[in-house]
């Protein structure tokens, strides 16, 4: 029988939702025989590895190729919105996430400005509230609206 180790992991931000909650936002022991990849205990814990953009192991950043070692102290993070990560190991080519929005007929003007500056915005003044919910569903864009009636009755 091979001895047992173990290694500290913790989850930050929305990837806590992937976790139960009395594991969320809290160091977790995971237990190991040999060097597992460090995705199998990633995924272990519940969380999609297709979630993490960023994990550093003993205050390195490290791949996906990273083989468990006993002792390690693990942290996993999401896709970063505003930091800049560029000169840490990245996991893939390219981001996760891709910011895509639908903007209802209030917002003509920030959809143009949006789609100046690059952002993909879908904008029509003929869309139905109907319209927007089935298109941001189905093409997972951010919606934004102004339309206090629309977030009640949609939620």
């Amino acid at each position: 029988m091979k001895p047992e180790h173990t290694a500290e992991f913790r989850f930050y931000e929305e990837l806590n939702d992937f976790l139960p909650p009395e594991q969320r936002k809290r160091t977790m022991h995971y237990r190991f025989s040999g060097h597992p990849g460090i995705k199998d205990p990633i995924e272990v814990f519940g969380v999609p590895h297709t979630e993490v953009d960023l994990i550093v192991v003993n205050g390195q950043s490290v791949g996906f190729d990273y083989q468990l070692q006993a002792g390690d102290r693990v942290a996993v993070y999401p896709v970063f919105e505003t930091l800049d990560i560029s000169s840490l190991v990245r996991l893939r080519e390219k981001p996760l996430r891709n910011p895509r929005f639908i903007l209802d007929v209030n917002l003509g003007k920030l959809a143009k400005r949006m789609r100046l500056l690059g952002f993909d915005s879908l904008y029509r003044n003929d869309y139905r509230d109907a319209d927007i919910v089935n298109i941001a569903v189905n093409e997972r864009r951010i919606v934004l609206t102004r339309d206090r009636p629309f977030v009640y009755q949609t939620n």
